[in-house]
């Protein structure tokens, strides 16, 4: 690994100097990094849809943060666009991943989106227009432009976490002269309800401003729950001259619902005869999330073929969560043990960031450059007390299992018919955080033919954190500052224009504070990040002007100190594999025939200081496919056709409980009434199927919706 970290700085040593020098020497003036060959895709009110094509190989991904075609990016990478996002009727992050190669959903404790990354979890690695958007919670999609699904470590562009990929959210920005005015209105056959508006209207030449709103009110079939959502998005649009604009967001959210943390397991599987009971108290389990959001970013063009891209972000976070769930189940005694606690998080992170993008040539090579910073700070106060049962004076109790289960309120009768009383009194922690990181990174895309390219960067970042416990009984405060390296390097090779393969190697680090910096304690303090690395090699072709294919294999390694069994003063370093392969294809068939098919494998092991234990890593199926198809009868009738398959997976790293394979089949079907009315009916599960699509651990195992249908009113004026 030596060897191979000195040769990479050699080349990137190399790369950096040839573009100082095409920074002095550069001379072709007329170039404009904003200006990439594409094919026209306009949305047009009056007929509601999207004509001429998404070719993906040559679309833009601002998370990409440069004006790389997507055929030149040497990594996997997904965007589903607003229209796909309504056609298909999605309305969380959950649904897209479901057609989303290598990736898969977790359960999140029922209050947040949570993803497994080609095998590796996380409920952090989320931004929006390529900011950090770490807290927990379910991400809206009222507001979104498009959705990027990147795979593999993204240290070098994300810094920190993004260990097995990154989702980013790009958001609706305002249009200058141009103007939009597009409302959406839902009914779900299980009673939940929805509006949501999307406005942009151009003041002048100079001026736009573009408002979307949201609400939702949210209910499914399992009991006691319910909830509302209310999302808030103004966005105005200046332009500073011809060379400079400015955009400045504001964004609330208020989101409420019932937490269900699904049912138990027993003899290794999911209890399917208790699927249609909710082990909760319908009064203290419950989610309440509240945010005001702003954003500033500016975007410069200094010179011919020089851009810059300067941002400012505020977020203040608060989010109280309280819930009952199984831990146990006894099905011979029926009866079910549950536990409890209730989660209080306040945190406000502001971030500053900037980087400079320069397209230039220094002789036969040409180069784009990008080299960027960014400073974060956070506090983040965050608590958790347990319950204390009357009836035994423990966090835990047994229960009858039963519908409803004999709880509400913080009252009810347990196992053997005692009556209890119970509060969230047990103090748990209380934890005090202050977080500081810097970063700087450079990155430089050299062609060095028509048909050879190479990716080269680097990225430092410092990430100083101090957390204070406010436990009465041990009073401490710890820090620990951690200074990585994290590289990238890339090989694109282009037999044609429309094809590329491509061989990439990257690193990223997660340090011991984890991803919601609670965890400093114990040894943590005392021991290095995580650090993952991801191999990988690729080929991607426009099969013709509508159609793409991206094929990826890959292996991520994780690397672990952890202090050492037979000397505490040493450190064993623990590694665990990760291999899978990926397939996308996507676009237009015939003229009137959309598809996107994918297929991932993945294979990964559990493996301890004592070398490979045998055990698969949960929550990771070995084969998943997905299928959605969209079919245009004429001008105004359409239908869609979408299948996902799942296959067998566990609940825990023990191996003890597994989640059974699944194959679900949803429809849509949509009718343009006139040319600025068109209405949509969404059948989701339409076969009624009986799955369990993940889990949180070995007895918190969520129950896939039944068969429901969503209509849907699309309108503009």
């Amino acid at each position: 690994m030596q060897v191979l970290r000195f040769f990479f700085l050699v080349l990137f040593s190399c790369s950096i100097f040839l573009a100082t020098a095409g920074l002095v020497w550069a001379s072709e003036p007329d170039k404009d990094i904003t200006e990439i060959s594409t094919e026209a895709k306009r949305l047009v009110l009056d007929r509601i849809i999207v004509e001429g094509e998404k070719i993906l190989s040559i679309s833009e991904s601002q998370s990409i943060k440069t004006p790389t075609p997507i055929i030149d990016v040497p990594q996997s990478l997904t965007i589903i666009t607003a229209e796909e996002i309504a056609a298909r009727g999605f309305d969380s992050l959950a649904q897209i991943i479901d057609y989303t190669p290598g990736v898969t959903t977790s359960q999140g404790e029922g209050h947040r989106d949570a993803l497994v990354f080609r095998g590796i979890r996380s409920t952090a690695d989320f931004f929006t227009d390529g900011h950090r958007d770490d807290m927990q919670y379910y991400r809206a999609l009222y507001n979104v432009q498009q959705v990027e699904i990147l795979r593999g470590p993204n240290a070098l562009l994300f810094g920190r976490g993004g260990t097995g990929g990154i989702l980013n959210r790009v958001s609706k920005k305002p249009e200058l002269e141009r103007e939009i005015h597009r409302y959406m209105t839902h009914v779900d056959s299980l009673g939940a309800y929805g509006l949501s508006f999307d406005s942009n209207h151009s003041i002048d030449a100079d001026q736009a401003v573009r408002l979307n709103l949201m609400y939702e009110s949210l209910q499914n079939d399992r009991d006691f729950y319910n909830g509302e959502r209310i999302g808030f998005n103004p966005t105005f649009q200046k332009r500073l001259g011809a060379d400079t604009v400015v955009d400045v967001s504001y964004e609330y959210i208020d989101h409420r619902r019932f937490i269900d943390r699904g049912i138990p397991t027993n003899e290794g599987r999911p209890a399917t005869d208790l699927r249609e009971i909710v082990f909760a108290d319908p009064k203290n389990n419950y989610h309440r999330f509240s945010a005001h959001v702003a954003r500033t970013n500016m975007e410069h063009f200094f010179a011919d073929g020089v851009k810059g891209n300067f941002n400012f972000f505020y977020g203040d976070y608060d989010k109280v969560y309280a819930n009952y769930y199984a831990v146990d189940y006894d099905r011979i005694g029926n009866q079910v043990r549950l536990d409890g606690y209730i989660d209080d998080t306040h945190r406000q992170t502001w971030m500053i960031s900037s980087h400079l993008v320069g397209e230039f040539e220094t002789g036969l090579l040409a180069h784009t450059l990008i080299a960027g910073a960014e400073l974060i700070h956070t506090k983040s106060n965050q608590s958790r007390f347990n319950p204390v049962f009357t009836s035994n004076g423990q966090a835990q109790e047994w229960f009858r299992v039963e519908r409803p289960i004999r709880f509400f309120g913080g009252m009810g009768t347990n196992a053997s018919g005692e009556e209890f009383t119970v509060e969230f009194s047990a103090f748990n922690d209380d934890t005090r955080v202050r977080l500081d990181v810097s970063s700087l990174f450079i990155q430089n895309e050299v062609q060095i033919t028509s048909f050879l390219d190479v990716v080269l960067g680097l990225r430092f970042d410092r990430f100083d954190i101090e957390a204070f416990n406010a436990d009465p009984g041990q009073l401490e405060t710890r820090r620990r500052v951690d200074e990585e390296i994290t590289p990238r390097a890339g090989l694109i090779w282009k037999p044609q224009e429309n094809m590329s393969l491509y061989a990439s190697y990257s690193e990223s680090f997660l340090p011991r504070s984890g991803e919601q910096y609670a965890s400093l304690s114990g040894t943590n303090d005392a021991l290095k990040p995580d650090v993952f690395s991801n191999q990988e090699m690729g080929f991607k072709w426009d099969l013709n002007r509508r159609l793409s294919l991206t094929v990826a294999a890959f292996k991520n390694t994780q690397r672990s100190p952890q202090v050492a069994d037979s000397d505490p003063k040493t450190l064993d370093i623990i590694k665990s594999n990760i291999r899978g392969a990926e397939l996308q294809l996507s676009g237009r068939i015939t003229d009137r025939l959309y598809a996107t098919t994918n297929y991932s494998y993945l294979d990964g092991e559990v493996i301890d200081r004592f070398g490979p234990t045998g055990l698969r890593l949960r929550e990771l199926p070995k084969t998943m496919a997905s299928l959605w198809s969209t079919y245009e009868l004429n001008d105004d009738w359409g239908f869609g056709v979408g299948v996902t398959y799942q296959g067998k997976s566990f609940a825990d790293n023990a191996n003890s409980a597994q989640l059974p394979s699944y194959v679900r089949l949803d429809l849509s079907a949509y009718r343009d009434l006139s040319d600025r009315l068109r209405v949509q009916v969404n059948i989701e599960n339409i076969t009624n199927e009986r799955y369990f699509p993940n889990a949180h651990s070995l007895h918190q195992i969520s129950v896939g919706a039944p068969r429901h249908l969503m209509f849907t009113l699309l309108g503009s004026f």
